[in-house]
């Protein structure tokens, strides 16, 4: 009777170990999504969103986790007040109707005990794609000034803005967009 309690007290504490999804909340100090075009050919031009909420659930173990992040569109920063209000009207981000951008994920992809990509739905102005995100970099440990777990990963991905409802000067403002991800998160 005793080798069967230590038995199953043993494989109790061996399945616990496999199965430890974790949940972090974004880090809004720390996380900003970027976007980049081409700006008729001339340059690259460059905007970020400096509000970003939403929780990152991993379980490293089982190389399972989701993402569901939401962007407030009002947050918009292209580094000129004039063209942040341009972007936020009806022709690009259309905020006063669509005040957030959101990504939730419907599977992660490793590569070996790395995080590779994340599978998701990107939702602009009501339109919902599907969009994969290709990790870059992805880093948990404790963060040295909070004394908790915390991840980052920086992720990209290319989509088209008329695929969205904001392509208004198209193609001469290039229709391809680079979404860069930088984010952290603190383990709850």
């Amino acid at each position: 009777m005793k080798k069967l309690l230590a038995l199953a007290l043993a494989a109790g504490f061996s399945l616990s170990a496999f199965a430890a999804p974790e949940t972090f909340v974004i880090d809004g100090n720390h996380t900003y999504p970027r976007f980049e075009y081409s700006h008729f050919g001339y340059s690259t031009q460059v905007g970020r969103f400096d509000k970003t909420s939403g929780k990152i659930v991993i379980d490293r173990a089982a190389k399972t986790g989701s993402v569901d992040v939401t962007i407030d569109t009002k947050s918009v920063d292209s580094g000129n007040d004039t063209f942040n209000s341009h972007l936020q009207g009806a022709d690009f981000f259309d905020t006063a109707k669509y005040p957030t951008i959101s990504y939730k994920s419907t599977k992660f992809n490793f590569s070996g005990d790395k995080l590779a990509s994340v599978e998701g739905n990107l939702t602009v102005k009501g339109v919902t794609k599907p969009v994969t995100l290709e990790v870059t970099s992805f880093h948990c440990a404790p963060h040295p000034m909070l004394k908790r777990e915390a991840c980052g990963a920086n992720a990209v991905a290319k989509i088209k803005r008329t695929e969205f409802n904001a392509g208004k000067y198209a193609p001469a403002v290039s229709d391809d967009v680079t979404l860069t991800f930088a984010i952290e998160s603190i383990k709850e």
